[in-house]
């Protein structure tokens, strides 16, 4: 199976995609380290620690245990597993290894970005999402109270390993939430990807071993590529955004507690294109396409907790927020996307409306 290369000002490393990539975890570790950490749940854990410790045998490694939760997504978090490393004798030399979802890469990386000033990291996804979105790219962060990811910093990894075969134990939830993100990808840079998710549907629910590897390599592909070209998002990466901002306050308006990250962006892909088609971007037809095939992986948990009237001052606080002036991520057409600002006020409450509706 593929790996795809990130190459950056400072770094460059790959994001491979190979089934049973975790047993040879140690072909990935340089020729010289230390200690070596495994942030992971104690679920995850369970579920496929053994081929990681399979990977990392003769090694000299130690695992972290997170708890878990969007809402220990904290400094406190981070802090009570760099005293663990101090405890283990953790220092320069060490490496980290993220292995789990989303969260545990974006906590994992950001660990090891503050360590003794920054260590290496692994990323080794284990989620959908996580496999097809958040582990590749360097972005790490833990959340505060105001919002998502307000404290983080960019730490490219030495290596991305995704294992298709993990996906078949999770949850069905967790794997439709993961959805979203891929057909975001289809929809904001390869109309083959979003004609897959659009046609295929029985056999991306199936997991269907070619559908998943195709659905799972071209997202790699396309992340890596737009990091590779923008690593600090100061300009193409943005379209990496489209469904965040709007997604984003959903979850924070809920305290993280009512949707899952890849649902609230769902929702969220449904609010920014009814906002391109009502800003003159998007045609009808098209735009009735995303929503569709949105719509046909969900259901979505019920909307009832949100009021436009409190998700609307939640936008100014994103972190892709400039000066008080929010910045949508607009579809143009299946498989292209703009950035635009400044949109009016009632046209973003019209299409926040429109998706609670």
């Amino acid at each position: 199976m593929p790996a795809f290369a990130v190459t950056t000002t400072a770094h460059r490393y790959e994001a491979t995609v190979e089934r049973g990539v975790l047993r040879r975890l140690r072909d990935f570790l340089p020729a010289k380290h230390g200690k070596v950490f495994v942030v992971a749940t104690d679920d995850v854990w369970a579920l496929h620690g053994s081929a990681v410790a399979t990977g990392l045998d003769g090694t000299d490694w130690h695992r972290l245990v997170f708890p878990g939760g969007e809402e220990r997504k904290r400094l406190a978090s981070v802090e009570a597993m760099a005293d663990r490393m101090v405890e283990l004798g953790g220092d320069r030399s060490s490496l980290v290894v993220a292995f789990g979802g989303g969260i545990v890469n974006d906590l994992g990386g950001f660990l090891a970005a503050i360590y003794m000033r920054g260590i290496p990291v692994i990323q080794i996804p284990t989620t959908l999402l996580s496999q097809v979105d958040a582990a590749v790219g360097g972005k790490t962060g833990a959340n505060l109270v105001g919002g998502k990811n307000l404290i983080g910093s960019f730490h490219q990894p030495l290596a991305v390993l995704t294992d298709p075969d993990v996906l078949m134990t999770l949850p069905e939830r967790e794997y439709r939430a993961g959805l979203f993100e891929v057909i975001k990808h289809g929809v904001i840079a390869c109309e083959p990807l979003f004609r897959l998710m659009q046609n295929e549907q029985p056999r991306v629910m199936a997991r269907e071993a070619g559908a998943v590897e195709q659905m799972v390599a071209e997202s790699v592909r396309i992340k890596c590529e737009v990091v590779t070209a923008d690593e600090k998002e100061m300009g193409l990466r943005k379209i990496l955004n489209f469904g965040h901002t709007v997604g984003h306050a959903m979850e924070a308006e809920t305290k993280y507690a009512h949707f899952l990250h890849g649902e609230a962006v769902g929702l969220g892909m449904i609010a920014a294109t009814h906002l391109s088609r009502l800003a003159g971007r998007l045609s009808e037809a098209h735009s009735q396409e995303i929503i569709d095939v949105v719509n046909a992986y969900g259901p979505f948990p019920s909307t009832e907790p949100l009021r436009t009237e409190n998700l609307m001052p939640r936008l100014v606080k994103d972190k892709k927020a400039i000066q008080g002036t929010v910045h949508f991520v607009l579809a143009t057409g299946i498989g292209s996307t703009e950035v635009v600002a400044g949109l009016p006020a009632e046209m973003v409450r019209e299409a926040i409306e429109l998706t609670l509706a």
